[in-house]
């Protein structure tokens, strides 16, 4: 079951995901690489893939990649980019591939929406022995002020994220849980992306809970981003700008 704002926001914020949202940097792929064989003979699968946006690099790599997206818009935005990848529409929970078919399941801006426990055992079941699971997400660096002032502006809208940030989540105790997984090992990477007004304007049109909103309090939200970023010294004025973010990867193996 997907979470109602997550199916209505992201089916209809997909073009704005798409433009906006920053990509991932190499040196978290290189690492995926190096610790769980993303590469060449590596049978992948992108979970929660989205439009795509890691799923391009994880191909760029040489190994096979399967992509499983439940929201329609999402994965028709991902097969327009990648039309030889091999799209299902399915969730973590309930994954549409066979027992031990998997070498790696990626999961990309995703896992705050699982039911974890369930989803964990399910990607056990597909993974071989050995297999690895990787967490990454981009997260906006607050400590810049402006990108701070984005956030409350974000977090002031129908109560905020309906799901724990996963900046809150103690993972690696919620893997630990599952029994079937080895440690849990996190890297942090620098991602800063370059911006104009209307980079940040879609990043926060492709919120989920921000999406989902009626078009006149959509509006007025965006409408407080262009204010903001028209004020704030560190991008009034300006075409282009850093915007500012850490990429988090959690990694490990299954037992």
């Amino acid at each position: 079951m997907i979470h109602e704002a997550a199916a209505v926001g992201f089916e209809r914020g997909a073009d704005d995901y798409v433009a906006a949202r920053p990509g991932y940097p190499a040196a978290a792929l290189d690492l995926l690489a190096a610790e769980l064989g993303l590469g060449p003979g590596a049978d992948v699968l992108d979970l929660a893939a989205g439009t795509g946006k890691l799923t391009v690099d994880l191909v760029a790599t040489g190994a096979a990649v399967t992509a499983v997206e439940p929201v329609a818009a999402m994965r028709s935005a991902l097969a327009d980019l990648l039309p030889d990848v091999e799209v299902h529409d399915g969730t973590a929970e309930a994954l549409p591939l066979g027992d031990r078919s998997i070498d790696l399941v990626t999961v990309a801006q995703g896992f705050h929406w699982f039911d974890a426990p369930v989803a964990l055992a399910e990607i056990r079941r597909v993974l071989r022995p050995g297999g690895g699971l990787a967490m990454i997400w981009n997260v906006r660096d607050e400590t810049v002020s402006w990108v701070r002032e984005l956030g409350l502006i974000k977090d002031a809208v129908a109560d905020g994220p309906p799901y724990d940030l996963h900046q809150a989540v103690d993972w690696e105790s919620v893997i630990a849980a599952d029994g079937g997984y080895g440690p849990v090992t996190q890297d942090w990477f620098p991602n800063w992306q370059d911006a104009s007004v209307e980079t940040v304007v879609g990043r926060t049109a492709s919120t989920s809970w921000i999406s989902a909103l009626p078009d006149d309090r959509r509006e007025a939200v965006l409408d407080d981003v262009r204010a903001l970023l028209a004020r704030h010294p560190a991008t009034r004025g300006r075409a282009r700008f850093p915007f500012p973010h850490d990429t988090v990867l959690h990694w490990c193996r299954i037992r």
